[in-house]
Formats: structure tokens, C-alpha cells, sequence
């Protein structure tokens, strides 16, 4: 089966792909991205997908409303999953990624290592600056702010600014 999961994936043109998201989410998605078709998604209504972007699916991919994705953000969806929250904005040139390579294993190449998967969530009302990367097992918390160019690479209290690499809490909002 995944075989033909990969082959229907590569032969469903983009508008049949953004005609589905719009029609079964109520997602507004640019003409300019690249989206993979996959039944594993349970979007909000509201959401909307810039030009540029481009989203890899192959596990569960759970979007809030009102979702904004800015442009040029690669999102890659793995199985250990990404949830995104109610009203988060992630600005332009985003990156999300839910797996990593693992490298136990010396003298054996990362691509012969099976891939793990912890996943992302990210909470309601989020704003990811322009730049930003979030990368597997991360967990940011409602309300956070996470300043341009940052690297969130662990768990986000509620309520944080964060800054830099890797991303720390330099404010708490009130």
C-alpha cells in the first residue's frame, strides 16, 4: 500500500489537491505551493496557506482555525505527528520538521538508520517569527512568541517570548 500511497501523491495535480483542502477544511491554499494530498490531515476552518510553501505529509497532521502559514515554509509532517493550535501565524520562511535521523549506530550511514519521530505541538494564539525553525519533540506552549531566526528545539512554557539558538524565554507575558 505504500506504493500506491507514494504513486497517487506524485499524479494528483494541485488543483484537485487544493480544491479537497478547500472543500473538506475550509483551507485557502496558494496556487504557488506545493501541498502532498493526505487523508491523515483534520484542519480548521479558516486556515490559510501562502504561496511557496510546501508541506510533506506522511502522518497526522492536525491544524486549529484560522491558521495563517506565511511564505516559503516547509513543513514536513512525519508520523509521530504536528499539531498546531487555534489562530497561530508562522511567518515566512518557516521550517517545522516532526522526524530526525538517528546516528547510535557509528559506522553505519544516517540514511541506513531508521528515522525517529516524537512530533510537534504547538499551541493556540503562537506566532512564529520569519526564519524560524522548530524541529521534532518540541513543545510550545499557548500564547508564545517565538522571535524571528530562533531554533525551538524543546518545550515552550505558556506565555514566553523566546529568543535565539537554541530558542530561551527572555520575557513572560502577562
Amino acid at each position: 500500500m505504500p506504493v500506491w500511497n507514494s504513486v497517487r501523491r506524485a499524479l494528483t495535480p494541485m488543483f484537485v489537491v487544493r480544491l479537497y483542502y478547500l472543500i473538506r477544511h475550509g483551507t485557502i491554499i496558494s496556487r504557488q505551493s506545493e501541498i502532498d494530498f493526505a487523508t491523515t490531515t483534520d484542519w480548521g476552518p479558516g486556515c490559510v496557506i501562502s504561496a511557496f510553501t510546501k508541506m510533506k505529509i506522511f502522518g497526522p497532521f492536525t491544524m486549529g482555525r484560522r491558521v495563517h502559514i506565511g511564505s516559503n515554509t516547509f513543513i514536513g509532517a512525519g508520523p509521530g505527528g504536528l499539531v498546531l493550535g487555534d489562530d497561530v501565524l508562522i511567518s515566512p520562511n518557516c521550517t517545522i520538521l516532526t522526524t530526525s535521523y538517528n546516528y547510535d549506530q557509528v559506522g553505519v550511514s544516517l540514511s541506513d538508520q531508521q528515522p525517529g519521530s516524537r512530533g510537534v505541538r504547538i499551541g493556540h494564539r503562537v506566532w512564529i517569527g520569519a526564519s524560524s525553525v522548530v524541529l521534532d519533540g518540541s513543545e510550545i506552549g499557548n500564547d508564545v512568541i517565538v522571535s524571528a531566526g530562533s531554533i525551538v528545539s524543546g518545550r515552550i512554557p505558556e506565555r514566553s517570548i523566546v529568543v535565539g539558538n537554541p530558542a530561551r524565554v527572555i520575557f513572560t507575558r502577562r
